[in-house]
């Protein structure tokens, strides 16, 4: 599921509202029951089976929890989930726990203090090791040193090839390096398939730098951080690779900005970036499309001196979970035990991957074997699993969708259409960024 837009300037606006309709709590903070109870309050994402699974843990843990009641409700998406907890914060009536943050709104959050930093929550080292996530909540730490956010999932953007026109141009496995890459554009130049066939990689809103930009650099960077402590970090050499690339992909005429409708899956382009929430829809829609026979998925390319690079970061389209800072220590203490009982068992991870289709941000899922079963029936995902430990979260900035915008108008898009040198526009970049950051 791609994020929601992210309405930083209605969230802003909203910060100041006072009423939240119909979500959560409403009036003064209540740390318990009437029936003495501690009750603890968790929105789950705008999606049904997200909130189908949460009610289902939060009913199995009540079982063996009389002490605490988890109160779980479907989080407003109008007019963004963000807005809605900008408001709820604002009118103090937000809950103790919600999903569906990702790590850049996070930041937004913690430079308010509108939420507590896990880490200091004496049970979340618990919930890290009985997960076995260690390795993929790393790139999670803040630039503070906290951890702010409990990943729920973590879906690596990887990019779809159709096997059956590679095979046409005479290639029997997809390219992995840059150079090979170009190699097929040569096949694919004076053709009527694209390579990459995609509108939104020409149009700078700024959330859509996650499923083109940052796979890209990611990969060539090793995974390095693109701001950090407030500051322009960008490894810009891997910038200006990837840069490099794209406007050798434009003079080619390989890229499709206009109005498509599923170009990949009819067959008019070779490549796509794709996450895991397409598989269902693929299975309904084009039954034809066969994982391993006339279509597979891989990391992204690479440049070529990283040809042996075992290990390929990308960008994790991946969100968790945030505790309010209005919670009682009750509600904190109460919510830790829940985290803890839904993620120390590997079989409600497994639930949550067969009920959302959704990767468990965890390390160890394609050796578990509770997801063994599955992933036999379903190769494709375990392609998306074995990635997660080195898929990279947004950014940890307050100012991440300024950044974004301004990253798109002033080199991305340009370079995409032709418009601008691939070294200027590195130059461009830092400058725009480091503007955004003032």
């Amino acid at each position: 599921m791609k994020m929601n837009k992210l309405i930083v300037g209605i969230s802003a606006l909203l910060l100041g509202t006072v009423a939240l309709a119909g979500c959560g709590n409403s009036g003064a903070k209540d740390s318990g029951s009437s029936d003495g109870k501690t009750k603890v309050t968790f929105w789950a994402a705008p999606n049904p089976t997200q909130v189908k699974y949460w009610e289902e843990m939060a009913t199995e843990f009540e079982k063996q929890n009389k002490d605490i009641d988890v109160e779980v409700s479907q989080m407003k998406e109008s007019p963004s989930s963000e807005a809605t907890i900008q408001s709820a914060i604002a009118s103090k009536t937000a809950p103790t726990l919600s999903e569906n943050i990702n790590r850049s709104f996070a930041a937004q959050l913690a430079a308010s203090k509108a939420i507590l930093p896990l880490d200091k929550e004496s049970d979340f080292k618990n919930v890290v090791e009985k997960r076995n996530m260690s390795k993929t909540i790393e790139s999670w730490k803040f630039s503070d040193g906290s951890q702010y956010v409990l990943p729920v999932y973590s879906n690596p953007i990887l990019f779809g090839w159709r096997l059956d026109t590679l095979k046409e141009l005479g290639f029997n496995e997809p390219p992995k390096t840059y150079s090979e890459l170009l190699k097929v554009v040569e096949k694919i130049k004076g053709t009527d398939k694209a390579l990459w066939a995609k509108k939104d990689i020409a149009d700078p809103t700024a959330w859509m730098r996650w499923f083109d930009f940052f796979p890209l650099y990611d990969a060539a960077s090793k995974g390095a951080n693109f701001v950090e402590n407030n500051k322009f970090v960008a490894d810009e050499k891997a910038m200006e690779n990837v840069f490099d690339l794209m406007s050798t992909l434009s003079k080619d005429k390989v890229l499709r900005t206009g109005e498509a409708t599923d170009p990949f899956e009819n067959g008019d382009s070779v490549m796509t970036d794709i996450g895991p929430w397409t598989f269902p829809n693929w299975a309904e829609k084009y039954p034809e499309l066969k994982f391993g026979e006339n279509y597979t998925v891989t990391t992204p390319v690479v440049p070529d001196e990283l040809a042996n690079e075992e290990n390929v970061s990308t960008y994790a389209d991946a969100k968790g979970i945030v505790m309010y800072a209005q919670a009682t220590e009750k509600e904190q203490a109460a919510a830790m035990k829940f985290l803890e009982f839904v993620f120390g068992d590997e079989n409600n991870d497994m639930k949550l991957l067969e009920t959302t289709s959704l990767i468990p941000a965890r390390d160890d899922a394609t050796e578990n074997a509770a997801f063994k079963e599955y992933f036999e029936k379903n190769p494709v995902m375990e392609v998306y699993a074995a990635n997660v430990p080195n898929a990279v979260p947004a950014m940890d900035n307050e100012k991440y969708n300024d950044i974004q915008q301004v990253f798109g108008e002033q080199a991305w898009v340009p370079v995409v259409r032709g418009e601008k040198a691939p070294a200027k526009a590195v130059t461009d970049a830092k400058k725009a960024v480091e503007g955004a950051l003032q």
